[in-house]
């Protein structure tokens, strides 16, 4: 079920947070209630592609330890409980909102699609995985009801690749494209996936920094442009998180986040600094 991977469920804050209504009670528990859906939901995704990919993945340094590959739980077992935890993820979600249920079948269909045959066709592994990031932050917006604009949206989009090209470049520097772990890293090169997550970098801050002077959330006694200062942090935390990309060592994005103590630093800042622009 990969709880450490259950970090990027919090990607379902990031709406409420840039439209500066997080802190409404409403709307924390509706993006809570939207968190714990990803979880549950997300879990089934992962028991799902595990039964799926059991013979790759014991041809993997790391991935052959996952208790499936492992045998330490048969995959009879695994898909019982993706049942249970798939059934408990959607009632939390159609609870919460109509919306939010909706986004929670198109993550299952497009992950699950992923799973049984997309994977193995290039680029469109890139755009199934980004997908997985890009519908967590919609989720956000539907559960509480917040519109999302043309920035956030493209933010999410281009953000989700840059990530997921990262992810594939490590997986090709880490292992190799013949080492038969994953069929799609035969299709791509070191330099087309550099290509990839540059491109993608690029569109991301460009968005990010249009939002940012569009918003400018000025303090009115001081005249402090804070979303605009939150570009210079966003930005550090992107070159940061590429030289972890360029390192080879980012093959699983959550491992990046919770041990790259630059990085962490970086984004509390940014955080600080967003939070005191929108919650003005």
């Amino acid at each position: 079920m990969r709880p450490r991977q259950w970090l990027k469920n919090v990607l379902v804050l990031a709406a409420p947070l840039a439209a500066g209504r997080l802190l409404e009670v409403a709307v924390l528990r509706d993006a809570a209630f939207a968190f714990v859906a990803f979880c549950l939901v997300s879990a089934a995704v992962y028991l799902i592609n595990d039964v799926r990919d059991v013979v790759e993945d014991r041809l993997h340094p790391r991935k052959r330890l996952r208790p499936i590959a492992a045998g330490e739980i048969t995959p009879a077992a695994a898909m019982v409980l993706a049942g249970i935890t798939g059934a408990a993820g959607f009632a939390v979600g159609f609870s919460t909102s109509t919306n939010l249920g909706v986004t929670l079948a198109v993550y299952l269909v497009l992950q699950v699609s992923y799973s049984v045959f997309l994977k193995h066709l290039p680029v469109v592994d890139l755009a199934m995985v980004s997908s997985g990031f890009l519908l967590r932050a919609i989720a956000g917006g539907v559960a509480t009801g917040i519109p999302l604009t043309q920035w956030f949206l493209l933010v999410a989009s281009f953000g989700s690749l840059f990530m997921v090209a990262g992810k594939r470049y490590s997986e090709l520097r880490a292992i190799g494209a013949d080492a038969g772990t994953r069929r799609s890293l035969e299709s791509y090169s070191q330099s087309y996936l550099r290509f990839t997550w540059t491109l993608a970098a690029v569109m991301v801050l460009i968005s990010y920094s249009l939002w940012a002077f569009e918003n400018r959330g000025e303090d009115p006694a001081l005249g402090v442009p804070w979303t605009a200062l939150s570009i210079a942090p966003f930005t550090l935390g992107l070159l940061q998180y590429a030289l972890e990309v360029d390192a080879g060592a980012a093959g699983e994005p959550e491992e990046v986040v919770l041990h790259d103590h630059v990085l962490q630093g970086v984004g509390l800042v940014w955080l600080v600094l967003i939070s005191i622009g929108v919650f003005l």
